[in-house]
């Protein structure tokens, strides 16, 4: 059913959180194996050379800016809120369907204060293609079948100016943890409404989101790759109000998504 109260707005669907919490954990494990440079003796308590202790990019840090680029996965969805239009028909249900979405775009992380600072400010301007649904059906003890469930898809093409403050613990080894917060203003550049009949609930074209997140920075020779996982809640409500039936039952829409960001950085 629809979501109705304030508290769901900052709801993130368990399957989403553990497919994703699940992929990021197999990078955590399986990429710091693979990296191999500078390397020291790692000795045990007798003196003896148990392994070698990689060292890859000591003087990262010394710089004050690093550019990079990402690649982005998402699921994505709105979050509904019912007309009193719908609330008087009762009998029919407006349910938001995940959707996958994809980006790429461009990082430019600036250090906060000395090369010990732990504050990163980020900025990373990318394109997203997204796609987003609602699936109008009859309720329960209502007729149903194929013709009466109609699935309205909301499919574009957004540019993301995220501005984020990067909070990172300090480096062990070729592993640093961070968490990452910031405003994400997002505009739409273009729509696609092939069919007339699924394509015409309507989106604005600006959006401000909330995100926050965490990630692993990994070390390489000659680049550092950083697997993040980042949650993202719109704060407007992105519904144009229209005198079809699917807009009258619609009150307001969010968007929300849970990303999977690769980043990799010189």
């Amino acid at each position: 059913m629809a979501t109705t109260h304030f508290r769901h707005q900052l709801h993130l669907h368990r399957s989403q959180l553990r497919r994703g919490a699940l992929l990021l954990g197999v990078l955590g494990l399986l990429l710091p194996t693979a990296a191999v440079a500078q390397r020291k003796p790692d000795r045990n308590r007798k003196g003896q050379i148990k392994g070698i202790t990689v060292n890859n990019l000591p003087a990262y840090d010394d710089r004050w800016f690093h550019p990079g680029l990402y690649v982005a996965l998402s699921g994505t969805r709105y979050f509904v809120e019912q007309s009193d239009f719908y609330i008087q028909q009762r009998n029919v249900s407006a349910n938001s369907i995940t959707s996958a979405s994809f980006g790429v775009g461009v990082i430019g992380d600036v250090r906060l204060g000395d090369y010990k600072s732990p504050f990163i400010l980020r900025f990373a301007p990318g394109v997203t293609f997204s796609s987003r649904q609602v699936e109008f059906k009859p309720l329960a003890g209502y007729p149903r079948d194929a013709d009466s469930i109609v699935t309205q898809e909301v499919v574009s093409t957004v540019i993301q100016f995220p501005l984020m403050l990067k909070y990172q613990s300090d480096r062990r080894r070729n592993t640093r943890l961070y968490m990452i917060a910031g405003l994400n203003p997002i505009l739409t550049v273009g729509n696609r409404r092939d069919d007339g009949k699924r394509n015409i609930l309507r989106q604005t074209d600006s959006d401000l989101a909330i995100e926050y997140g965490f990630g692993f920075d990994f070390f390489y020779p000659l680049f550092k790759f950083a697997p993040e996982l980042r949650f993202s809640h719109g704060l407007r409500n992105v519904l144009v109000p229209q005198n079809d039936v699917f807009s009258r039952s619609l009150q307001g829409l969010t968007t929300n998504s849970v990303t999977l960001y690769i980043n990799i950085q010189n």
